[in-house]
């Protein structure tokens, strides 16, 4: 096959702003997916005959699946082609939705997210590397804000959705609205992405060359993490030697992945990306933001449902002017990338993300809708100032051919970030409850004489009911304990809420040490 046959033909001229709506799609589509989601796990936790803790397998077994794709990204569109790559994981993407919407039990359920996470995990990276190479380079900073906020339009309409759809009809229904967004992103790409002329496919006829044993190492890897991650609360982590078998497992396989990748001429994932101080920053406090916004986007959901007995739909109500927040903060930051250094706007943006985090950390069981609404905009406003500067950080100094590795290198550890987040969060949630609970129970003796009264007077409403004194009795020591479990699990909710603010303020000092970026005045223009 002639050299010439192997290049990508120039792509016709194409408003770049068409091309930024139309990758923004397929991303919409996938955040959509993953906010939707979090509001009606303990409807699919009810309907599959599965705890909510199990129900997490959800949201993490996509994460997992996300982050085996992520880095081999620029690899899988060298071989196929971009858009023929990119078309393809929307496909898979799509199809896949309708499985989990027809799943007839949580192992379905798991398996077709997993299928679900392989066809998304592609679609953020491409459409970032796509976005970069549309635009000049001045005008980058912008078109990422432009993008993002695209992208921050699914969490502000997924969470009301997810909760009005799972309400009203079936949890089903939040996989299959995805269907004819997935119909339209591929007929919008087909008509315009094209690659670029640089882009050059090889083939295996070519000399391009698989990589089974670092493919293959990055699987079972990112696998044995997920087994760590999802079952290590149940399994009382390494008290289990299921659990330290997975652990061991996933760090010689993800060690060894990085120093066989560092020694092949056609890596699977360029770890050497990770050489440029920027980009290797970046990427950790990427990762620090995928644990606290994954971890607290889980919480949140699951405390307003379980504890003060939200409607779905109600707790959608409240995540959902979050993302307004951070659409508007995106637009805001787009405009001051051209008049201040990013770094500063990301200490910025930590600083208010925690402030957020620390709210919700002295929630109480009376709060209301609208407190535990603004706590979340405060917090996503925080994140508005994060994922546009640390991006535009990252990217400034990597070769355009090194673009599709280095987003998919980004994205994996935001995702990798993401699964640790949900499964610290259900550790330190179930850690910190079990020791509240002892600790209120403690308190509570025969000697206390509000204990006796509150005894009293609550049997004495349950024989009003109708019930003998006997059995009176024994339904009000149920009612003390069932406000003891509460007040518990609020507090176990407060303190991780306390350490997930503290992580964010813990990067401030890793940030500063990013090199100093001159703000470029064209990037705060959108023409």
């Amino acid at each position: 096959m002639s050299t010439a046959q192997l290049t990508i033909p120039a792509k016709p001229a194409i408003n770049p702003w068409a091309i930024a709506g139309t990758v923004m799609l397929a991303t919409f589509m996938e955040v959509l997916d993953t906010s939707v989601a979090n509001v009606a796990l303990p409807h699919i936790a009810g309907n599959l005959s599965a705890s909510v803790d199990e129900s997490t397998w959800v949201l993490t077994a996509y994460l997992v699946a996300n982050a085996i794709v992520l880095p081999l990204s620029g690899w899988f569109s060298t071989l196929f082609g971009r858009k023929r790559f990119y078309m393809a994981c929307v496909v898979l993407f799509t199809v896949s939705s309708f499985l989990c919407g027809v799943a007839p039990s949580l192992g379905f359920l798991i398996l077709f997210r997993i299928l679900q996470g392989l066809g998304g995990g592609a679609l953020q990276p491409i459409s970032q590397a796509i976005l970069v190479e549309s635009f000049p380079k001045e005008k980058q900073g912008v078109a990422m804000a432009f993008y993002g906020m695209g992208v921050v339009v699914a969490p502000v309409v997924g969470p009301t959705l997810g909760g009005w759809i799972t309400d009203n009809y079936t949890w089903r229904w939040i996989f299959l609205i995805n269907i004819p967004v997935g119909v339209l992103s591929v007929l919008f790409t087909t008509l315009l992405i094209f690659d670029p002329p640089h882009l050059v496919r090889k083939t295996f006829a070519n000399g391009l060359k698989l990589d089974y044993i670092g493919l293959g190492l990055l699987a079972t890897g990112l696998a044995f993490l997920e087994i760590l991650l999802d079952e290590g609360q149940r399994d009382d982590w390494f008290g289990s030697n299921l659990i330290i078998t997975a652990a061991v497992l996933a760090v010689v396989a993800l060690a060894g992945v990085v120093i066989w990748e560092l020694r092949q001429s056609q890596p699977v994932i360029d770890f050497r990306i990770l050489k440029d101080r920027n980009f290797a920053l970046s990427a950790v406090t990427m990762y620090a933001v995928g644990f606290t916004l994954y971890g607290s986007t889980a919480i949140l959901p699951i405390f307003l449902q379980t504890v003060l007995g939200y409607t779905a739909l109600l707790s959608g109500l409240v995540l959902s002017p979050g993302g307004i927040a951070m659409m508007l903060g995106m637009a805001i930051v787009g405009k001051l990338l051209g008049k201040f250094e990013a770094r500063w706007l990301i200490v910025f943006g930590l600083v208010v993300a925690a402030g957020g985090l620390f709210e919700m950390a002295g929630f109480n069981l009376d709060v209301d809708s609208r407190t535990a609404m603004w706590a979340r905009t405060i917090q996503a406003l925080g994140m508005a100032f994060l994922f546009v500067p640390i991006n535009t950080t990252a990217f400034s100094s990597v070769a355009r051919e090194k673009l599709g590795y280095a987003t998919g290198l980004m994205n994996l550890f935001r995702n990798i970030g993401g699964s640790g987040g949900i499964a610290m969060v259900n550790t330190i949630l179930a850690r910190r409850e079990q020791f509240h609970q002892q600790a209120l129970v403690s308190h509570l003796t025969q000697m206390d004489g509000s204990l006796t009264d509150s005894l009293r007077s609550t049997a004495s409403a349950i024989v009003a009911q109708g019930a003998s004194r006997a059995d009176a009795a024994g339904q009000a020591q149920g009612v003390l304990y069932g406000m003891v479990q509460r007040n518990a699990a609020m507090l176990a909710v407060n303190d991780t809420f306390w350490i997930l603010a503290l992580i964010f303020l813990g990067m401030i000092p890793a940030v500063l040490l990013l090199k100093k970026t001159t703000p470029r005045a064209g990037v705060a223009m959108m023409d």
